[in-house]
């Protein structure tokens, strides 16, 4: 949510914006965010002015004049840096609202608030393959390109904070002690304890340090409101759009704004069985694919239920009318239908057709009768008000 400069709190910190929000009912009261306000607050209290100057530029840019540089001391840190926040909670509780009020009024000179997916695949490996490019393989990344990213803000707020990827897991716990060690302040809202975070995933154990460091340096908030706002949201918002158009896309668009707060998500892989599933585009736990990417490929079970388990919120561009002609997409797409309705995924998508005109004839339009109803079923504001099962 953007913070407007005439806002009633705005240039006194989170807090007495978020009060002016609820005082002015654009806000619903709520314990939980008021609590993390005021924890932001406190925050925003520690941060005002705060700015550990970089070092000035050498000729050669930010990776060639560190070349020369030692690693940092792994508990080395800046006297008087500000501990950061990491704000856990469920999706849909306010999170990266209550961050937003925090980053628009932070009287920090340098400060970027960055969704976590595209800090590490556009800054962080992009830079760190530019520097192997370079120097080759046996120069450490790692120093440079903490100063590279300290020198363009002291304070970092991450949205979506998440650990999917073995090699963002390898990246990051020298990255952020280095970056804790020239004085940058960290943010991060996730859905994720930091002890579950990359849980379950192979060299796990190596990633532990970094667990123990951000619980070091982050102060850990559960944001525990008992409302979902998103789910909310979505109770008001067409589901099902014909025929699949620009109107019905440009809607889509909508639905998506709507329930992340972004016009486009950010590419995200998952990984399951070995293998590697690209999702086009993610944000907030909503994914969106189109119908050819999702079911004109084969894929099966399993990347159906990786999908239902990890979104709670799929938007699906583009369901063309099924038949013999197109069965086996006709088939991925009734297995799909069938983990989302399992997992209790909410589903907006745009169609030649309604769902039960969707197959009509050929010997297997009986059998998507079944998937009919589940998709009618799903467009019910009851269906909607169900919680996601993970």
């Amino acid at each position: 949510m953007d913070i407007s400069p005439g806002l009633t709190g705005a240039n006194e910190g989170p807090l007495p914006a978020y009060r002016a929000l609820v005082a002015r009912g654009v806000l619903q009261s709520d314990p939980a965010q008021a609590r993390a306000a005021e924890v932001l607050q406190d925050l925003w209290r520690r941060t005002r002015g705060y700015d550990p100057k970089p070092e000035e530029p050498e000729p050669g840019g930010f990776f060639s004049r560190f070349l020369r540089r030692k690693p940092v001391a792994p508990e080395e840190a800046p006297a008087g840096t500000p501990m950061g926040l990491y704000l856990v909670g469920e999706v849909g509780r306010g999170k990266s609202m209550l961050m937003d009020m925090f980053f628009a009024t932070a009287e920090v000179e340098r400060k970027q608030r960055i969704h976590f997916h595209d800090f590490m695949q556009g800054r962080v490996h992009r830079r760190i393959h530019a520097w192997k490019k370079e120097h080759g393989d046996t120069a450490d990344p790692i120093p440079p390109l903490a100063d590279s990213i300290a020198a363009e803000a002291a304070l970092l707020c991450f949205d979506e904070f998440q650990v999917h990827d073995i090699a963002d897991a390898m990246v990051l716990g020298r990255l952020f002690q280095a970056l804790f060690a020239r004085g940058t302040v960290v943010v991060a809202t996730s859905n994720t304890t930091p002890d579950d975070l990359f849980k379950g995933k192979p060299g796990r154990d190596a990633f532990l340090p970094f667990i123990a460091l951000i619980k070091r340096r982050l102060e850990v908030l559960v944001l525990e409101s008992a409302r979902d706002y998103r789910r909310e949201r979505i109770l008001d918002l067409p589901t099902w759009h014909m025929p699949a158009d620009r109107r019905a896309e440009a809607a889509l668009d909508a639905a998506f704004r709507e329930l992340t707060g972004r016009d486009h998500g950010a590419p995200m892989k998952l990984t399951l069985l070995g293998r590697e599933l690209e999702v086009p585009q993610a944000a907030e736990g909503v994914a969106r694919f189109d119908f050819e990417t999702l079911c004109g490929r084969p894929l099966g079970p399993a990347d159906y239920l990786a999908i239902a388990s990890q979104f709670h919120t799929l938007v699906l561009d583009g369901i063309p009318r099924l038949g013999a002609e197109n069965f086996d997409k006709a088939r991925r797409f009734i297995t799909l239908v069938d983990a989302l309705y399992e997992h209790r995924v909410k589903l907006l998508a745009s169609a030649a057709a309604a769902p039960d005109q969707l197959y009509e004839e050929g010997d297997n339009a009986a059998m998507f009768q079944r998937t009919a109803s589940r998709l009618h079923e799903m467009q019910s504001r009851d269906w909607r008000t169900r919680p996601h099962l993970q």
